[in-house]
């Protein structure tokens, strides 16, 4: 195993390698081929007043109804697509936009992979983005916290950024990284942005579901539910890692400001139906290999770990799950948002290297 693990590291870097080298065949074409493009809610509930709607009192809410908790998808499918298409969900404080344009105006995963052939659709999660209406009351306060995001995800220890990190350091992408940021406007519930991105599976049938942190937890509770996931992707996440009843790990103690990280015990039946799909998760430098005071890199070192755990036990009942720790592959400084750093066409191209292992780029 050891020595499968080796080779599958010395091709992912290989193939890294030869395609970020500088030459024409590498060029991103500057127009993209586009079939089809759009966007629709899906999911979601509705809610209606007792009574009667009266014209002639139109304010009154007898008699209306309130739709919510749906997710927003916007999509744009290729010339010449592939059989899968990706499924992007965003991870906290994000929306659709962590997919997009980068901070300093590069290409996102939407665009990269597009011209790879792949229908994507991005989605806003449940009282997020431009999924707003939601059926739980909350308030939006204009708290002052972007140099805690920041640290948190892992550009640096604010102000300072960490050595060699792949993040622009100009200050207008700086400002354009904090104004991607969004609020709730609902409790997060991990249950009610499942439902709905199952709704979208089931809406646009088989494809391969790409999370981002948060997004970790409903990604696998998807999977369980809707059979027309084919693959997952999980770029660092962090909660909702679930286990087999009677097989819950100890919680990882950890300096973070979050406390402990514990996980998730479910049925083994549910937890089975991990098992018949290829998962991969992939996280950035900076990690702590061991327990610091420094909370930032802490809080990930708990959430590698777990992650770790929970891939190796869903290996034990016949799965096809792997940790990749970019440093370890030589790829280096990578914040939490891989996907849009400076280096993202060749995070991109490791997780081509994956999907035509796993055969999920016919």
């Amino acid at each position: 195993m050891a020595k499968s693990n080796s080779l599958y590291l010395a091709f992912i870097v290989l193939f890294a390698f030869l395609s970020c080298k500088p030459n024409k065949q590498n060029e991103l074409p500057r127009s993209l081929m586009i079939k089809d493009q759009g966007s629709f809610s899906v999911g979601g509930t509705k809610k209606t007043v007792p009574g009667e709607f009266k014209i002639g009192n139109a304010l009154d809410s007898a008699g209306q109804t309130f739709h919510g908790d749906h997710a927003y998808v916007f999509y744009q499918i290729p010339d010449q697509q592939r059989k899968y298409p990706l499924v992007f969900l965003h991870g906290a404080g994000q929306s659709k936009k962590t997919w997009e344009t980068t901070p300093d105006g590069r290409e996102g995963f939407q665009n990269i992979f597009l011209r790879k052939g792949y229908a994507v659709y991005l989605l806003d999660q449940p009282r997020r983005g431009e999924a707003g209406k939601s059926m739980a009351a909350a308030t939006v306060s204009p708290i002052a916290d972007e140099q805690f995001w920041f640290s948190q995800f892992r550009i640096g220890n604010y102000p300072d950024y960490f050595p060699g990190v792949q993040f622009p350091k100009d200050r207008a992408s700086v400002e354009q990284f904090y104004r991607q940021m969004t609020p709730n406007t609902g409790p997060f519930d991990g249950k009610v942005v499942t439902g709905a991105v199952s709704s979208l599976f089931d809406k646009i049938g088989e494809g391969i579901l790409v999370t981002h942190s948060q997004g970790g937890g409903p990604g696998w509770s998807t999977a369980i539910q809707n059979k027309n996931v084919k693959g997952i992707v999980a770029y660092e996440p962090y909660s909702g890692f679930v286990f087999p009843k009677n097989e819950l790990p100890k919680p990882i103690k950890s300096s973070g400001l979050f406390g402990e990280l514990a996980g998730t015990e479910i049925p083994l039946d549910d937890f089975k139906k991990l098992t018949s799909l290829p998962i991969i998760i992939y996280y950035g430098d900076n990690i702590a290999k061991k327990p610091t005071s420094e909370w930032n890199s802490d809080h990930w070192r708990s959430g590698l770990e777990m992650a770790r755990i929970w891939a190796a036990t869903i290996n034990k009942y016949g799965g096809d799950a792997k940790v990749v720790h970019f440093p370890e592959m030589g790829i280096k400084g990578n914040t939490h948002f891989a996907f849009s750093d400076l280096n993202n066409i060749q995070i991109a191209d490791v997780l081509s290297a994956w999907l035509k292992e796993k055969g999920l780029d016919k």
